[in-house]
């Protein structure tokens, strides 16, 4: 079932078309929430100018095309031809008593599903997450759950830091020390590593060593290796556990998974004619990268001592997916620092042939995490966050804005999380934010916490309702109750605009404006006190609600309590 919007849209591109002589084709109306009506159409202004035509002539023949009239009760022509469009209650009545009938709140499954491939959360082993790590695990599960929900098939991909030079040092320690690191223990281990590193000779040319032996696949090291994976996997899976995503150990394909392809990419792009050496490296130009002196930019894919860097890793991966897991979109959820990377390895993969229509990859970029003097959020020693701290303070901090004292300790959890997810995808992925609890777990504004409430205040109304509360049919006429229909027939443009740009600020920022309405509606239009059959009509807008913010929340993976 298509929303309201698209249903205008729909019927005004076969007017535009009409009108500009031109059937069959797409015009695209431009379509939009106005505030002067319920939407505006904005296309003539342009149109006219192609035509060399009146704008206010042209709007007029347009909706004299425009077969409207069992959707709008009002038409007019404004300005020097706008048209604003004012849905009837009896339309909207009719299009919600259809979401009432459905599952899926009007939003359809795909009609050609591709398989999706994304790649997120990525944590190094053998050391702690921190709140670095916050972003590309929210942003990319809330992406897996969007894309599972329309119907794709979603490929989960953490690509974990597990192979390289850096274990050689931490191999050797571990063997130093006879004791595997507590998983809580994992970034002092590093550290007691790296700190024997730098200050023994003897102790460096071990790990060193160490590294060969692992690149050679030694058993005894490798054995070691594998000890040291397993412990960080089941770390990390604790905290998902905690953050409630969908990550399994299944997914784990760190970079380790790539290295036996890493000599074929290197010959197949020899073999391709794309190799260059350059300062002894082996590198591919993809074309239209350059330096600050406008010199051609390497990506180095074997480095000139013959070890591989993340471009190869990269490159393989890229290949692996698109080859053997047959994806169609590949998704990095990575921060935008690695931006210029991501392009060229991209350009090289199209380059090689491994990356051609109809299979393209993005790089679903974020900014970073601030503290309150706009500077990368750290602890009080100056150390990144651990994500274990983050989570723990949460949780801790939203059982004081729970009012029940009766499930404050069950409910915590699902409002601690939530605040932070939300507050993270609230904001525009691409910038940076600002960290603030208080503002996160506050009842008002843009908050996860508002959009809980709101959802707690409906069960609430049925609570009360008890057994004399079945929803009736919607009928809409107080003006409160068309501004509540208009925003749940929104949705499925929301979720529709939301799978392809994958900017979930523009979800909760829908999730916000219906929990609004829904509050001046609850204000406007008393429900248990109205006689029937207005009192069924407006319990069906309360459930209603509570399903697009359930449905909607539940994408954002946020859970939504009955009591709070």
């Amino acid at each position: 079932m298509a929303g309201i919007e698209q249903e205008l849209r729909d019927r005004l591109t076969v007017a535009f078309a009409a009108v500009a002589g031109t059937p069959g084709t797409t015009e695209d109306p431009a379509v939009q929430r106005s505030q002067r009506a319920d939407y505006q159409c904005n296309a003539t202004l342009a149109l006219a100018r192609r035509l060399n035509a009146d704008p206010r002539e042209l709007a007029a023949r347009v909706v004299a095309a425009a077969e409207l009239d069992d959707l709008c009760s009002a038409v007019e022509i404004s300005g020097p031809g706008f048209i604003n469009l004012t849905v009837s209650d009896t339309a909207l009545g009719a299009r919600l008593s259809g979401l009432q009938a459905g599952e899926r709140l009007g939003v359809s499954t795909v009609d050609n599903p591709e398989t999706v491939v994304v790649d997120y959360s990525a944590p190094t082993a053998a050391k702690e997450m921190h709140v670095g790590h916050l972003r590309s695990t929210v942003i990319g599960d809330a992406a897996v759950r969007l894309l599972e929900w329309l119907g794709h098939r979603v490929v989960r991909q953490n690509h974990i830091g597990d192979w390289g030079t850096p274990f050689g040092m931490i191999l050797e320690h571990l063997l130093d020390t006879g004791a595997p690191p507590a998983a809580d223990g994992l970034t002092a281990f590093y550290a007691a590593a790296r700190a024997e590193f730098d200050a023994s000779e003897e102790f460096r040319q071990r790990a060193r060593h160490r590294v060969v032996l692992l690149q050679a696949g030694d058993e005894p090291t490798m054995r070691l290796w594998q000890s040291l994976i397993e412990i960080s996997q089941r770390y990390f899976m604790s905290l998902y556990d905690r953050l409630d995503v969908r990550l399994q150990e299944s997914d784990f394909v760190g970079e380790s998974a790539y290295n036996a392809e890493l000599d074929g990419i290197v010959a197949d792009l020899d073999r391709l004619g794309l190799l260059r050496r350059s300062d002894g490296a082996e590198c591919v130009f993809p074309p239209g990268f350059t330096n600050r002196e406008g010199q051609p930019l390497p990506l180095i894919v074997r480095k000139g001592d013959g070890g591989y860097g993340y471009a190869a890793t990269d490159l393989a991966a890229l290949r692996h997916r698109v080859e053997h897991l047959k994806a169609t979109r590949l998704l990095y959820v990575v921060g935008l620092p690695q931006r210029q990377h991501f392009a060229m390895v991209f350009a090289a993969a199209a380059e090689a042939g491994w990356l051609a229509p109809p299979v393209r990859a993005t790089h679903v970029g974020f900014g970073s995490v601030l503290g309150p003097d706009g500077k990368l959020l750290r602890s009080r020693t100056g150390d990144a966050v651990k994500l274990t701290d983050l989570l723990d303070e949460a949780v801790e901090r939203a059982a004081a804005v729970i009012r029940d004292d009766t499930i404050r300790a069950e409910v915590a959890q699902a409002v601690g999380i939530g605040a932070l997810k939300y507050a993270d995808l609230s904001n525009d992925r691409t910038k940076d934010y600002v960290f603030d609890f208080d503002r996160m777990l506050s009842h008002n504004g843009n908050t996860s916490v508002y959009l809980q409430y709101a959802h707690v205040r409906i069960r609430s109304i049925f609570r009360q309702a008890g057994a004399a509360g079945p929803v009736g049919a919607v009928t809409v006429a107080a003006p409160a109750e068309h501004a509540l229909a208009l925003e749940l027939l929104t949705f499925p443009v929301v979720v529709e605009q939301v799978a392809q740009t994958l900017e979930f600020h523009r979800l909760t920022g829908y999730l916000y404006g219906l929990s609004t309405t829904f509050t001046a509606f609850y204000e406007q239009c008393p429900v248990l006190k109205s006689p029937e059959p207005a009192r069924g009509s407006r319990l069906a807008l309360c459930d209603l609600t509570a399903r697009v913010l359930r449905t909607g929340l539940g994408l954002l993976g946020i859970a939504t309590p009955d009591r709070m």
